[in-house]
Parts: C-alpha cells; structure tokens; sequence
C-alpha cells in the first residue's frame, strides 16, 4: 500500500511517533511526506533528519504551506530546541508549488493521503488544482463528534487543532475528498506511557530519539498533572496518540471501530462543526479503538523500524 503523509511535523511528537510506526509496517511504501504550517522549511528540515536517523532517505520530503488559509496565522515548531534535536537542522524551504505536485504525482499513483496536520495543502491542491482531491482516500486526524466520558479531560471541538487553525481548508476537504474521520475522542485513548520508555528506548536511535522528544513535550504540556486530575487517563502519561492511530486506521489496523456516517460541515462562530444529517456526505468515522492492542502495535512498528 502507497501512502502519502501531509503533516505539522516537528510540533507534538506524535507525528514522529506516527511516521516510525509506518516505516515498520509491513506492506506500507511511504512516497513521500509534505509539510503544512511549516515557516520557512523548518519542520521539512526536521523531518529529513528524523528519515535520515530512521535510515530512510529515500523518501522525499517537500515543505508547503506556511500558515493557515483562514486566518494567515503562523505556528511555531520544536526546530531549534536541542532537547528535540540534538543536533543542528537545516531547515528545507519547497519550491512555490512543490508540494502540490508532489500531492498530486502520489494521489496520480494511486497513494493514501494520510493528513495528520492542517488541512491546508489538501484544499490548496483542491483550489488550485480542481478536480485533483476529488474522490481521494483520506484518513485524518480529525472531527469530534461525540462528548468525552467522564474521567477524560473536559475538552471540546475548539481542541481540534487540525480542523480549527484552518476552518476553510477543513471544509474544502470535507466537501471533495473520500473522507475517513480519525475522531479525537476515539483516539485519546492511545497513550505512550512512562512504562513504555525503557522499550522505545531500546528500539536504537530512533527510539531514543522518540523518547527523549516525548518527555520533553511531557515536560511542557505539564501531561503529569493533566493525568492526575482525569481518573480515565494513566497515572504515567506521557503523551497521545492522536497521529500514530491515524495511521494505524489507514494502513488497515482492524482495532479501530468505523461507523459510515452522513455529515455535513457548518462554521459556529469562529468554530467548524461536523454533523451527522440527511444531506451529509457519507464520511468513515473512527469512534472507538482497542487502546491495549494499539500500545503494542505501536511498539511494534517502532521496533520493526529500528530493525530494518
């Protein structure tokens, strides 16, 4: 299976944590990846050195947009940050256009997009190129549909951060694209916990380098404390894996329940709403994972990666 990855890379981890467990899935060709709300090629750069201690520099990596089609808003990265990357990164600035067309080549061959950032290429390729999205796979993480149980954190749709930095790409995507929705409340059950370290440490460079990005993003988000005060999340969190089950859904994982839903999207103030009604478009919608087996599977990957 081909899969393309748009992504925020070089922000949470948990878009490194999700491209490693691909390049240790079996039967997955990644062929190529593509940056969003990248200032400057600095998360592109951070992405090329990860393939590079991954062993994997075959894959082309091209930066493209640099802020959001709705608000024009620029998001810093972890670039810079020594605790991140230990050693210097050249940032890697695309060509104007070149990410588009290298969109465009791999959905030509027959590639999964796989979107776990904002939106923004995708309905740039959409706008500038019609026609190009249209009936495309693509597995986001994205949507929130269903409130949270009690014991997770008391958050919302706002907390959407890959549908709400960019509004008007999301709803671009959602009104072409063959749409699977990778919910935030199915997918905040999947945790790197502090249990895990020793064996992502022990899966080579890039495991260690995943361990030490993890701890450092736990460190700032303050996910300690978080956890202390939700009964539902571990006492040892350390981070979500939002990206890696996205992937994971994309690539066929079969713990992940699906639902076919009619969903339509709507703007609430400053807020863009996913609702399920009759003139919906039919979108896949993740709504429940098997958080055990994912731990595992996630370390598998990492560990098949390391080895190969």
């Amino acid at each position: 299976m081909r899969v393309h990855i748009d992504t925020d890379f070089g922000g949470d981890p948990d878009d490194a944590c999700a491209v490693a467990m691909l390049l240790g899935w079996p039967d997955i060709e990644i062929v190529g990846i593509t940056t969003n709300l990248d200032v400057g090629g600095r998360r592109a750069g951070c992405a090329q050195y990860f393939l590079e201690v991954a062993g994997h520099t075959d894959i082309p990596v091209v930066a493209g947009a640099g802020t959001s089609l709705t608000t024009l808003k620029q998001y810093e990265s972890t670039w810079g940050d020594s605790r991140h990357w230990p050693d210097p990164v050249e940032p890697s600035p695309g060509s104007p256009g070149a990410a588009l067309d290298l969109l465009q080549q791999n959905i030509a061959n027959g590639a999964t997009v796989i979107a776990i950032g904002a939106l923004t290429n995708l309905a740039m390729l959409e706008v500038s190129r019609p026609g190009c999205l249209a009936g495309v796979p693509v597995a986001a993480t994205a949507g929130w549909l269903r409130e949270l149980p009690e014991g997770f954190p008391r958050w919302d749709m706002a907390m959407d951060f890959n549908v709400q930095c960019d509004t008007r790409a999301a709803s671009i995507v959602a009104a072409v694209a063959d749409l699977t929705l990778v919910t935030l409340p199915a997918s905040i059950k999947a945790h790197l916990r502090a249990t895990d370290l020793p064996r992502l440490r022990g899966a080579g460079r890039i495991g260690r380098l995943l361990a030490a990005q993890s701890e450092a993003n736990a460190m700032d988000t303050q996910m300690s404390k978080l956890a202390r005060s939700c009964s539902a999340l571990p006492d040892d969190l350390v981070n979500f894996h939002w990206d890696p089950v996205t992937c994971a859904v994309a690539a066929g994982w079969p713990g992940a329940t699906l639902e076919e839903l009619l969903l339509t999207t709507e703007m609430d103030g400053d807020v863009l709403r996913f609702s399920e009604g009759p003139h919906g478009r039919r979108v896949r919608v993740v709504t429940d994972i098997n958080a055990d087996a994912f731990r595992e599977r996630w370390l598998l990957g990492i560990e098949s990666a390391s080895n190969r």
